[in-house]
């Protein structure tokens, strides 16, 4: 990955408290995956912003690269790696999402 693509993703997950890199946006996924992400976050009421990698072939390949992590969507909360689309289902459904995105937060 070069050094501009390093530096705008960790620009992304820095000014943002919770970044979600998906295929499409929040309004509008383009995959399964990134829509069940979408519709978790949107039933705890979390606000997020999202980076649609389809619009950007080293940010979709340079994400994988930079969380160590094959596949889309990630989410990051407060500069850290969470996981994707399964993870997050796993975590919604053990009450441990709400309360670490509640904690992450309120810091």
């Amino acid at each position: 990955m070069d050094l501009d693509t390093k530096t705008q993703i960790e620009n992304l997950i820095n000014t943002n408290p919770i970044m979600v890199f998906m295929k499409g946006n929040k309004l509008m996924p383009q995959c399964g995956f990134s829509n069940n992400v979408v519709q978790i976050l949107n039933s705890l009421g979390i606000h997020f912003e999202t980076f649609d990698v389809l619009s950007d072939m080293n940010v979709r390949e340079g994400i994988k690269e930079f969380s160590d992590w094959p596949t889309i969507p990630q989410v990051y909360v407060k500069g850290e790696f969470l996981g994707g689309s399964d993870i997050l289902i796993e975590m919604y459904n053990s009450g441990e999402l709400k309360e670490k995105l509640e904690i992450a937060l309120a810091s």
